[in-house]
């Protein structure tokens, strides 16, 4: 983000500020850095959005996935959890980082903030549960954001923030997280083999 806004000759928002745009889509995130009287040009707006994209894609290679993730989804799965990923990704990003991984099998739902309301809207969340024909004391959010906790406070369902993300954990639970983990395989506490129907 940081190199999109120097593409096109604009100060580079600090860490800390584009810390706090992640989770969102791509527009909501450039307006949320951009001031105020900038909110309203759209070519700037478009010129940083294609800056990112391209510095993105560049650098997605150097992506990797956290400890233990693989072995807590496919655990998860294992205990008869149905999985599904809310995201501020595209829908064509987050494809090729699930395939990059071999993790798409992983997930029954996707949502991106391109094809639905942009987090803390609840819409993603509201879709996947409808999609999957569940409850809202069945579902649970799992976010490292914010906009994740928001999200699921919106939805109506519960949520656990996660501590090595962006959002630090006092402000996670603050915002209404029932707890924080501290690494992947700590969600098992939370998510017990469910039992077969008879």
């Amino acid at each position: 983000m940081q190199q999109a806004f120097r593409s096109v000759d604009l100060p580079s928002p600090d860490a800390d500020a584009v810390n706090r745009i992640i989770g969102l889509s791509l527009g909501n995130a450039v307006t949320g850095l951009l001031s105020a009287e900038r909110h309203n040009d759209v070519q700037l707006h478009q010129q940083i959005e294609q800056a990112y994209r391209e510095s993105y894609l560049s650098a997605e290679h150097d992506i990797t996935l956290f400890p233990h993730v693989r072995e807590t989804l496919e655990a998860l799965r294992e205990r008869g959890y149905w999985l599904g990923v809310v995201t501020g990704k595209s829908k064509s990003g987050l494809l090729r980082v699930l395939e990059r991984f071999h993790l798409s099998e992983m997930f029954y739902v996707l949502r991106t903030a391109d094809c639905t309301h942009s987090k803390p809207h609840p819409a993603m969340v509201l879709e996947c549960m409808q999609e999957m024909g569940v409850a809202a004391e069945q579902t649970v959010v799992i976010g490292d954001a914010l906009f994740d906790i928001q999200m699921a406070k919106a939805a109506g369902v519960r949520s656990l923030g996660v501590s090595f993300g962006v959002a630090e954990t006092e402000s996670l639970l603050q915002a209404g997280a029932e707890d924080v983990v501290h690494a992947f395989p700590d969600l098992f506490a939370y998510f017990p083999a469910l039992q077969e129907l008879p």
